[in-house]
């Protein structure tokens, strides 16, 4: 059965996108971390190591990289029990089908990690919540693979 084919797909992942809200450590992570203004900063510091990056900065379009953040800023936010505001613009976050048209191969992998890691260490967080953010961040990272050629 392909994942086209499972009935239950969208139901799915619906479910666990709306109810992933960082329960699993000490209650909401997203208020435990600072709410909105820790993933403003986070997707800021993120974006600025993305601007200098030669493997990252070409993946994205606009020249801005202002929209970008904003949409990482909301769906992390979501992701972690902030507001739905993500799904309610753009539906879905469908990671791997909006990452495809990208050339994501262990070096884009990887250079995706460090800027991150960068972002992430900057922002001083208790090493619990660090460590929480930090294994998610990296599985979705692998997730979003798509070619091992480089």
């Amino acid at each position: 059965m392909t994942e086209e084919q499972f009935e239950d797909r969208e139901r799915v992942e619906n479910v666990r996108l709306t109810h992933q809200t960082g329960m699993n450590v000490e209650g909401d992570l997203y208020a435990l971390v600072g709410g909105k203004e820790f993933f403003v900063k986070l997707t800021q510091k993120f974006y600025e190591g993305v601007a200098l990056d030669p493997i990252l900065k070409p993946m994205y379009p606009e020249e801005d990289l202002g929209p970008a953040q904003v949409r990482l800023q909301l769906f992390l936010e979501q992701y972690w029990g902030g507001p739905t505001t993500y799904q309610e613009q753009r539906g879905h976050p469908r990671l791997r089908m909006r990452h495809m048209p990208y050339k994501i191969n262990p070096a884009a992998r990887a250079a995706w990690l460090t800027q991150m890691k960068a972002a992430l260490d900057a922002q001083g967080l208790p090493e619990l919540y660090h460590a929480q953010m930090w294994a998610y961040l990296d599985r979705a990272a692998t997730a979003m693979l798509n070619t091992m050629e480089d």
